[in-house]
């Protein structure tokens, strides 16, 4: 499939219409989506015929994405039932296969799992202290392959650090630096919009 393609493609999901501030919860845009599993796919071949998880899945859009791009398998996960109906809608709109999964990242058992590669836009850690650090440690102890990432570039030196002393990552690469468009969602947003710098992330797990 080709980039403009699967782009197009995201833009006709259903986004977040009430998000929960305590979750973080920011729709991963199409053009950042489309990027990441098209760069995932053609750059390193961890997305076509693997088993794919979506942390945080939120509305299911780069789960969406992984299936498009001819995933094996895809798991959505998430601790909001809401999302999890957003995301389900949306993946039956676009005719996919996706498993959905009502859990919290840090109480998900899947060890030893077959999971290749995790995919995730995680909780930027701005409301809650260290989310992102949840999610990251989590999705490096659950991917066998590769995990793909989405962080604030002023935390860079701090998740590769972390990554590599803490949650045993073998590798911990800044793919490119891409500009989040945060669109005006909860009342202490004064301004209509923000582009956020963030950095796409791969990591890859010890053997």
């Amino acid at each position: 499939m080709k980039l403009k393609q699967l782009e197009s493609l995201l833009g006709n999901l259903q986004q977040f219409s009430n998000p929960k501030v305590e979750l973080e919860q920011y729709p991963t845009g199409p053009h950042i989506a489309s990027r990441m599993l098209y760069m995932a796919e053609n750059s390193y071949g961890d997305v076509t015929e693997k088993v794919v998880a979506d942390f945080g899945c939120g509305c299911g859009t780069l789960g969406a994405a992984a299936a498009l791009m001819g995933a094996e398998q895809v798991f959505g996960i998430d601790v909001d039932s809401e999302s999890l109906e957003m995301a389900t809608a949306n993946a039956e709109d676009l005719e996919l296969d996706i498993e959905f999964v009502q859990c919290d990242i840090r109480n998900l058992g899947w060890r030893g799992s077959s999971v290749d590669t995790v995919v995730m836009n995680p909780p930027f850690g701005t409301r809650r202290k260290g989310a992102d650090m949840e999610f990251l440690c989590a999705a490096l102890k659950i991917a066998s392959g590769a995990v793909y990432s989405l962080h604030k570039t002023s935390t860079r030196d701090h998740i590769k650090r972390a990554a590599l002393r803490d949650f045993g990552a073998k590798t911990a690469e800044v793919l490119c630096e891409l500009r989040f468009d945060v669109p005006q969602l909860y009342k202490f947003h004064k301004k209509k919009e923000v582009d956020v710098a963030v950095d796409l992330w791969r990591f890859e797990p010890k053997d």
